[in-house]
């Protein structure tokens, strides 16, 4: 925003908790980043019955062990400027519905519910006024506009859940009503800022950011030792290793057809994702999931980085950020061919099927570059949340200026 704008006050609102340490998240950094300049108040995705009444997901335990870290408060001020509201109340598990008035009518009831916690965090705030940023939840955001009245309200776009049952079965509906009735969406990919534009012409790409300060391969010198007693080439992902967004054939493939290639890969698993069949394979080696700051040290070890992404309705509007992480190490990178990974083209190799995947890691192998890695270190260090955010916020001060200011 604007200087003459002064500090405002945002609410976002999150499926993605703050408590969670091991995966990335867009939403917490955004929140970070706008917590510099303004007031956030982050609200945790509040918990429902099932969340609740189930031990297998740990989401109830994590969120009863962080109210607990911080002495039993549900609104903490946990970074300057930035409060972290972790809701008391309980949701109903009200999507096995059938999409009809009774899910609606049970819809608004949970949005009634959370916007009363927020107003209540907001009012101890002292706040008179407020910026709301819904993180990709079309389901209990969907009245929140009417229930909270903020000054703008933004809906992040930031992946097609669509793409996934759960969302699907009310969001294929609700979505699009959202995106007509927001203030403003904003994207993280080109894809998905054309798709909503369809909805609202209010919609803007704002890039996506990335923390790249433990991404520095001047610092990461010292190999570890599960990956230093694997033989090179070491042809390496890192990240979650999931079949809703990796091609394990793709992987199997490349390991089969070049067994004198090693393939390293890094992260969790779920069940989707064929880990027996390619542990069976002597030149595939899981080494397991790792902490942030371990993962740079693993990278440096890479002779060639790789994001083997499957092409679906959930990834191919998707922005991977470790794309940068990749760069920023200044490594060689192979990935699949996506719309949003043309913006990448000048850097990476990008494939369309498994044969130009293996013939492009031979080119990298075979010292056939795109560019230095200098080129990459100072591409992927573009792309900052500085930047991301500073595109959200110009846009959400255009819309200020233009309504009458509440006070």
């Amino acid at each position: 925003m604007n200087k003459s704008s002064g500090a405002t006050n945002f609410v976002i609102t999150s499926r993605q908790p703050w408590e969670e340490k091991q995966l990335g998240s867009n939403i917490r950094d955004m929140a970070r980043t706008l917590a510099e300049n303004h007031r956030v108040l982050f609200v945790n995705e509040p918990l429902d019955w099932s969340a609740r009444l189930s031990k297998k997901s740990g989401r109830a335990q994590r969120r009863d062990a962080f109210v607990a870290e911080n002495k039993g408060q549900h609104l903490v001020e946990t970074e300057k400027n930035l409060w972290v509201l972790s809701p008391k109340s309980l949701l109903g598990s009200f999507n096995w519905l059938p999409d009809t008035s009774l899910y609606d009518w049970a819809n608004r009831y949970n949005g009634t519910i959370l916007a009363n916690e927020i107003r209540l965090a907001v009012k101890s705030l002292g706040w008179k006024s407020f910026v709301l940023i819904n993180d990709n939840d079309m389901l209990q955001g969907f009245y929140l506009k009417e229930l909270l009245k903020p000054e703008v309200y933004v809906y992040y776009l930031r992946d097609n859940f669509l793409a996934v049952d759960f969302w699907k079965r009310h969001g294929e509906r609700l979505e699009p009503l959202l995106m007509s009735k927001v203030d403003l969406v904003a994207s993280n990919s080109l894809y998905l800022a054309n798709q909503a534009a369809r909805y609202n012409p209010r919609s803007v790409y704002v890039g996506q950011g990335c923390d790249l300060k433990m991404f520095d391969p001047a610092t990461s010198n010292e190999i570890p030792a599960d990956i230093a007693s694997i033989p090179k080439p070491r042809i390496g992902y890192a990240g979650a290793l999931t079949g809703l967004r990796l091609d394990g054939n793709l992987i199997e493939t490349v390991a089969k057809q070049r067994p004198d290639w090693q393939v390293v890969l890094i992260g969790a698993t779920d069940d989707s994702f064929p880990t027996e069949r390619l542990n069976a394979l002597p030149n595939v080696t899981f080494l397991g999931p790792k902490s942030p700051h371990q993962i740079p040290a693993y990278l440096a070890a890479m002779d060639v980085l790789i994001n083997p992404q499957v092409l679906n309705e959930v990834t191919i509007g998707n922005y991977p950020r470790k794309i940068d992480e990749y760069l920023a190490m200044g490594k060689p990178v192979v990935a699949g061919k996506t719309e949003t990974m043309s913006l990448f083209d000048q850097h990476v190799y990008l494939a369309e099927n498994a044969e130009q995947f293996i013939a492009r890691i031979a080119d990298v192998l075979n010292g056939k570059i795109l560019s230095t890695p200098e080129e990459r270190i100072a591409f992927a260090w573009e792309h900052t949340w500085a930047n991301s955010v500073g595109a959200l916020t110009d846009a959400i001060d255009q819309l200020l200026v233009s309504q009458p200011q509440t006070t």
